[in-house]
């Protein structure tokens, strides 16, 4: 009875060490392929608004965006996402190869205003938001509260540039400091949506 008892003990405390960081997949969220994204993605990012999350377990941060793209290019699904470089967020995404973005319901619009409203450099978001991290298989970081997650891989990055604006309106209204985003093109490695 006792060699039983040990043996359950032991499987147990196993059972335990081993579980995967990201079992929560399995049973909160299911794979999905990027086609099978039914969201509006004007809706989904213009006014849902998601987070942008780059960095690893160890150090990530995380900021709000209603500005992105999601579509095809170079024959891959792809999203656009806008980054200015004093953003805390700027740091993790340069350093990254990968990038994910999570959008919520709406009763979380509290987490988002938060995440877009404060930076990383002077607030734990995870502490003030409440929010859960987990992370994929690749290590990136995504959030328990979230109904959709991509996961991205990071493909080609440059400056929005002065000179390419025809609409200079643009510029005055949204670059009065000249502080222009760098845009990030990411290859949509997987998608996740809750259960």
């Amino acid at each position: 009875m006792k060699k039983i008892i040990t043996l359950m003990i032991a499987i147990t405390v196993m059972a335990t060490a081993c579980k995967n960081p990201t079992d929560m997949e399995t049973t909160t969220f299911k794979h999905i392929s990027p086609k099978e994204i039914q969201d509006n993605p004007i809706q989904m990012i213009g006014d849902d608004w998601m987070l942008i999350t780059a960095g690893d377990k160890d150090n990530f941060n995380m900021m709000t965006a209603s500005w992105g793209t999601i579509g095809n290019l170079w024959n891959e699904p792809v999203v656009f996402i806008f980054v200015r470089p004093q953003r805390y967020t700027y740091e993790f995404t340069e350093e990254s190869d990968y990038f994910t973005l999570t959008v919520f319901e709406e009763k979380h619009r509290d987490i988002l205003q938060f995440c877009g409203t404060k930076s990383g450099r002077d607030y734990d978001k995870i502490k003030e938001t409440g929010l859960i991290p987990m992370f994929t298989e690749l290590g990136n970081v995504y959030y328990e509260q979230a109904r959709l997650v991509i996961e991205c891989k990071k493909i080609y990055a440059d400056f929005l540039k002065e000179d390419s604006f025809f609409d200079k309106a643009i510029i005055e209204q949204m670059y009065p400091n000249k502080d222009f985003h760098k845009v990030y093109v990411g290859k949509i490695l997987n998608v996740w949506e809750k259960k």
